[in-house]
């Protein structure tokens, strides 16, 4: 199947850049992973990466919190290791974020978004990773916050403490055992949750821009710029096409195996991460009742019939799972239609409108695939 054989999704996309909502968009949508090692897949690039140098399929693109869950699965390659397990408090790894209160709060806390250190600006980029991860340790739990009783997502905090577990328990600095055990077994070879410098001097201009669009005119952010790219963010610094993310959504829908055969994670890993393990809680930052997996925002839309926010649309099976990144990406699998999908696009409209944009084409996906079916919202 050819891209063009994606027409309504394709034409949401130009309609998005001719309305100056985004400057361009990457797009990357494989069938039939779980059932082969060779899925049929859709690649897509369209519009610009910054005024004057179009988008292409090898251009890398910042993930935002799309990035989440590539951290939960480093967590989870330790954890099939024996090296901790999910209910151990986060002070026996690292002791000194025992302070202020945060004492009880486990790993599983951490990758539910229920710890309760969320509000917290932790200082990054400017602020190295050694002062962020003594600024949390230093901060106390938010009041009345009991952990695992209460829901809301964690922009940066519990990502970083994570990220700091990662790194004692396996010797390297996180952004080396993201890519050394993640992105390399995977063939993402370029994707990154802090790059090396050189490799940032290396790409240069491959490296994508961001743009805020909610003023009808393009507003320049300066996450490409070194700062933002070489250090490491485990909540929302990850760079690379969408063609590759897309393989580490095809691999958990294989249920943890590579397209070359290899186990990279457990079959009951991928269940412990994508399944619901916060179920039916109001996000307090967000608003909404949204269910997680481990890191995973599972598809919540039977609670809400109306615009969700980090949802997947009308047509998106029960199970799916995946992340969104702030304004600008999402990535997804759903085992219901052996489906994987990641999209990005450079432009920020706001809140409202951004929400509709996202949903709109992921419905459009599975429309142009022939998967389109009605939900009862209730369901």
């Amino acid at each position: 199947m050819a891209i063009a054989d994606l027409p309504r999704t394709r034409a949401l996309l130009l309609r998005g850049i001719e309305q100056r909502e985004q400057l361009g968009a990457q797009l990357a949508v494989s069938r039939g992973a779980a059932a082969s090692p060779s899925p049929e897949r859709f690649e897509l690039a369209l519009g610009e990466r910054q005024p004057g140098q179009p988008m292409t399929a090898d251009t890398l693109n910042i993930w935002l919190s799309t990035t989440k869950p590539l951290t939960a699965a480093a967590c989870a390659l330790l954890w099939q290791r024996g090296l901790f397990d999910l209910d151990d408090k986060v002070a026996k790894f690292v002791p000194e974020f025992a302070g202020g209160g945060k004492e009880d709060i486990s790993l599983r806390h951490l990758l539910t978004h229920t710890a309760g250190i969320r509000m917290l600006n932790v200082g990054w980029p400017e602020a190295s990773w050694d002062e962020i991860v003594a600024k949390i340790c230093a901060s106390r739990i938010e009041p009345r916050w009991v952990p695992g009783e209460k829901a809301g997502y964690h922009m940066a905090s519990s990502f970083f403490i994570l990220g700091e577990v990662i790194a004692r328990l396996a010797g390297d600095p996180f952004r080396d055992f993201v890519r050394r055990e993640l992105f390399e077994k995977l063939g993402m070879a370029d994707c990154y949750v802090g790059m090396p410098e050189a490799s940032y001097a290396t790409y240069g201009d491959r490296i994508g821009r961001m743009f805020g669009t909610e003023e009808g005119r393009l507003l320049p952010r300066n996450w490409h710029n070194k700062q933002h790219t070489v250090g490491s963010s485990p909540g929302g610094n990850g760079y690379g096409p969408m063609s590759q993310l897309l393989s580490f959504y095809e691999m958990l829908l294989r249920r943890g195996r590579t397209a070359e055969g290899g186990s990279l994670l457990w079959p009951q890993t991928v269940e412990a991460l994508t399944a619901p393990q916060r179920v039916g809680m109001v996000d307090l930052t967000f608003q909404a009742k949204i269910d997680f997996g481990l890191g995973f925002i599972v598809n919540s839309r039977h609670y809400e019939a109306e615009l969700l926010p980090y949802g997947y649309g009308k047509h998106a099976g029960r199970r799916t799972f995946g992340h969104s990144g702030h304004q600008s990406s999402t990535a997804f699998a759903d085992p219901d239609h052996d489906l994987a999908v990641a999209l990005f696009v450079n432009g920020q409209p706001g809140e409202p409108r951004h929400t509709h944009r996202f949903r709109e084409l992921a419905e459009a996906i599975y429309e142009d695939l022939g998967l389109a079916r009605e939900v009862d919202p209730a369901r």
